[in-house]
């Protein structure tokens, strides 16, 4: 059973909390193995109860923290149009909205904890996010898997995003 670390905790005798302290250190332990590089899996968004693939079935990704704390985030969603223009500053609005509805990046440094992974963004394709920080709650999966929520995705509802480690060459 996968759960949100951080939320919904609650502890009766001390075993219950000797198993929440070991799995909590576990967690914290594992934030240091963070570092590394993360290719997309899955970006769902659910409003409403309907969820929906936040930039499109298909879309690449990838999410890089480094050993400094610092860290670079791109997902690019699949079969963003062609500029008739053929200058990416000539875009039509119609171009334009696709590609900002379907892609983000954003750059900066990061900090970790036993329930969370927060993103401290210098700068970002949405430009609202410059100069913010942006919590994500860790959700408990395997090693080779980073799993986050975003209580409020910047394009509405709740997000849960899904990272498979790239293995070292």
């Amino acid at each position: 059973m996968r759960k949100i670390i951080g939320q919904g905790h609650w502890c009766s005798g001390s075993l219950a909390a000797a198993v929440l302290f070991v799995g909590c250190t576990a967690l914290a332990q594992a934030g240091g193995d963070l570092t590394g590089t993360w290719t997309l899996v899955s970006s769902i968004t659910d409003k409403d109860g309907k969820k929906t693939d936040q930039f499109g079935t298909g879309a690449k990704g990838m999410l890089h923290l480094d050993s400094s704390r610092r860290f670079m985030l791109t997902i690019i969603g699949p079969d963003l149009p062609r500029f008739a223009s053929g200058n990416r500053a000539g875009g039509t609005p119609e171009e334009n909205g696709s590609v900002v509805r379907r892609s983000i990046a954003m750059l900066g440094t990061y900090s970790v904890d036993a329930s969370s992974l927060t993103f401290h963004v210098e700068s970002a394709t949405f430009p609202n996010w410059n100069g913010t920080t942006q919590t994500r709650l860790l959700v408990d999966t395997p090693a080779n898997e980073l799993r986050y929520v975003t209580p409020t995705a910047s394009s509405g509802g709740v997000g849960t995003v899904t990272w498979r480690r790239v293995a070292p060459d």
